[in-house]
């Protein structure tokens, strides 16, 4: 019989069989969490298995989905979405402040303890059921879709910002071509035949003045919105635009883009590397940075923040880890991937640290040394008028040539002969370690410091160029990523063309991000760095572990590795997502909410009378404008649970993907030649042994609860309605 012919009666029987199992589900109705799923080739009685996170199609099914052309490409992907601009000017700042080589101690542990595991789910999930991170999080546990919602949230408020900064680099990038580099020097203004510096470069320096004057114009409050500043939104308008055209076409646009985007931040940070080295003062910087402070090891908060950069390093929660490896085959070997993602991510921070310590290391050298010129020539003054006695001054040091060890034995020497008047001379210390003990992070050492060292090295504009050229690519492979994490989602719900959809959301959000190129634009990226992503993305990465190793089942989650993979995960992977991540997950938000609580909200304002930031608080409505971030970003978790705990929104179960609808039609095609053939040759069907394999219907998470389908007379067993630990499954 042709293959697409019905069975219309069966054999010894008068009843006849109106529809087949195709014509039944090509009717897509919508089958709700609580419904019982249909379970073919079962006889009555007999129970369907339950193990699979999702039906696994038959590999030649998944050309429905965009495929990476290759493996580089993909590493490249989840590399420059990780590797981002946190870790040149977050880790080094870290490491510094907690402890130098000791820091590194309680990051490694804690990268292994939940960065790696949380690493390998995100990226097994996404794998394994190739959807973006709402499908994937509606597949899992559909009362608990609001995860992947929030992702979006959180993923478009980072993006709105995380751009701008992008453009910030932009601007530095074609200002670095000119000689002179612009921020070298303090302008001097002419008023009539004198020539007077800046009062406000003169209070600060240079590359100060040029980033909060030249660069951003700030105002000095953020109740000043000050208008537009027209320099910083041409540069953003330049940045969505690279951004669109990036991820225009999807993976296969930004996987090319990766290819350079991913690789040239390393051919710079060498290149610095092997400058830096040979700079005077680099060595001391390196020394001073990787010292243990072994003491620093104890204490609660070095601990906490160790945790909160692992998070943020590997790019957990945002969808974009999910969205990439959606995109994958069934069968990659992602526990690799997750291991040598983590690996790269970390040997990068230590690359950058190194860099930026070596060039800190300069740069504290060469203020150090002026500092020195600068107070020896007070000191020569008070040896002119006679406040100070020559015979203070040691025998052996030459004015000419004075070193800093010269320089500090003359002032142990006057201060202590002095004391009573010490004070007044106004004689700094000039110590090396004083200078390198200044910690800076963030846009103040991308912005200021890197900024001022530059000046001092020969062919600064080179320099210069490639420093702020390698900052756009590392900020552009974490957008791609972050992009990816809201329009994935989006297109696995709507049929919509990726280009439109790209074009639509780069638009929406340069019009939103106008709000940050305002004169007062950099308070409110302060405030968005600070408030949108950090609490909301920690709750998020708990309950996709929660809703995997308490909900649907570690055990059952390692089978079905097993099943991916072809090997089983090592068993520390069953501890640490079952007991030991969920547990620091909840320190690590009970930490952070006590810290929000503990410290003032506010920010750094520019005072342009001083030459100085100054903390101020928020007023009334940045500080609601503030919470509101994480409000909205944590509300979906919420909403999504009672409306589909209430049944007033359908669990998405019926959304399935197109490999997943070419693979089932193929095995009721199959059924259905099968049923065929048995009633030609005489058989009941229900002899003969399903040829719909065990894994093949879809079963939630959690226990079992006995369900009659009427239809098909047969008793399945599903898991949504009888929720288990995973105690109950070893």
């Amino acid at each position: 019989m042709p293959k697409n012919t019905k069975v219309t009666q069966k054999e010894h029987s008068n009843e006849p069989v109106t529809e087949s199992v195709a014509d039944l589900l090509s009717l897509e109705h919508p089958m709700g969490f609580k419904s019982s799923q249909m379970s073919m080739g079962l006889s009555p009685g007999s129970t369907a298995p339950v193990r699979a996170l999702l039906p696994s199609p038959d590999p030649e099914a998944e050309d429905g989905r965009p495929a990476w052309n290759n493996k580089l490409e993909y590493i490249l992907a989840q590399v420059g979405f990780s590797v981002g601009l946190g870790n040149v000017w977050r880790f080094p700042y870290l490491c510094q402040k907690n402890g130098g080589g000791a820091y590194l101690v309680p990051y490694f542990i804690l990268l292994l303890l939940i960065g790696i595991p949380l690493f390998f789910l995100e990226l097994a999930v996404g794998q394994r059921i190739r959807r973006g991170s709402i499908g994937v999080w509606n597949y899992v546990y559909p009362q608990l879709g609001g995860i992947g919602v929030s992702s979006l949230m959180v993923c478009g408020f980072v993006g709105l910002y995380y751009n701008v900064i992008i453009g910030w680099s932009i601007f530095y990038f074609f200002q670095s071509f000119q000689y002179p580099l612009p921020w070298a020097e303090c302008p001097i203004q002419r008023n009539g035949s004198q020539a007077i510096v800046e009062p406000e470069c003169e209070k600060s320096s240079a590359t100060t003045y040029f980033w909060y004057r030249q660069a951003l114009n700030t105002t000095s409050t953020i109740d000043d919105t000050g208008g537009l500043n027209w320099k910083m939104t041409l540069s953003l308008l330049v940045a969505w635009i690279m951004v669109c055209l990036a991820v225009i076409k999807g993976i296969q646009s930004s996987g090319k883009v990766m290819y350079f985007s991913s690789l040239f931040p390393y051919v710079v940070l060498f290149c610095f590397l092997v400058r830096g080295l040979m700079l005077k003062g680099a060595v001391d910087g390196i020394a001073h940075m990787f010292t243990p402070k072994l003491e620093k090891m104890l204490e609660p908060q070095v601990w906490r923040e160790a945790a909160t950069q692992v998070f943020f390093a590997l790019g957990l929660g945002f969808g974009g880890v999910i969205a990439f490896s959606s995109y994958n085959k069934r069968d990659n070997n992602c526990h690799f991937d997750a291991a040598l993602v983590s690996v790269i991510n970390f040997v990068t921070s230590i690359l950058a640290t190194l860099v930026v310590f070596a060039v800190l290391g300069f740069k504290a050298n060469v203020m150090n040394e002026k500092c020195v010129v600068e107070n020896a020539e007070k000191i020569l003054g008070y040896l002119n008028t006679g406040v100070l006695s020559k015979e203070l001054i040691p025998p052996h040091i030459n004015f000419s040539h004075l070193s800093a060890q010269d320089y500090a034995e003359m002032y142990s020497v006057i201060k202590t002969v002095k004391e009573d008047i010490f004070g007044q001379l106004g004689l700094d210390s000039c110590v090396l370690e004083d200078e390198l003990n200044k910690a800076v992070q963030g846009t103040g050492l991308a912005f200021i410091a890197f900024t001022e060292a530059m000046t001092h090295f020969p062919a600064s504009p080179f320099w210069s160029v490639m420093f702020f050229f390698m900052l756009i690519n590392l900020g552009l492979g974490s957008m791609i990523g972050t992009m990816t994490g809201i329009t994935t989602p989006i297109l696995d719900a709507f049929k919509i063309r990726k280009e439109i959809l790209c074009v639509v959301c780069c638009i929406i959000a340069f019009l939103l991000g106008l709000l940050f190129v305002q004169r007062s634009g950099n308070y409110f990226v302060t405030m968005f760095d600070d408030y949108s992503a950090g609490l909301p993305l920690t709750v998020v990465v708990i309950l996709e572990n929660v809703s995997v190793a308490w909900i649907y089942g570690t055990k059952r989650f390692m089978q079905d590795l097993e099943d991916m993979l072809g090997f089983r995960p090592y068993s520390f992977y069953f501890y640490m997502w079952t007991y030991v991540s969920p547990a620091i997950l909840v320190v690590l938000i009970i930490a952070t909410v006590i810290e929000m609580a503990v410290s003032p909200a506010g920010y750094n304002a520019w005072s342009e009378s001083e030459g100085m930031e100054h903390f101020q608080s928020y007023p009334p409505w940045a500080l609601i404008m503030a919470y509101s971030l994480i409000i909205v970003a944590m509300l979906p978790l919420p909403l999504v649970f009672i409306a589909r705990h209430f049944n007033l929104l359908s669990d998405g179960s019926n959304k399935l993907s197109v490999s997943y609808r070419k693979g089932m039609m193929k095995d009721i095609s199959n059924l259905e030649e099968q049923d065929e053939q048995r009633f030609i040759l005489g058989k009941n069907p229900s002899e003969a042994p399903s040829p719909m394999p065990p894994h093949r219907a879809y079963l939630g998470p959690g226990g079992t609860q006995e369900m009659t389908n009427t239809n098909y007379g047969t008793s399945t067993k599903t898991g949504y309605q009888n929720i288990g630990s995973p105690e109950s499954e070893l």
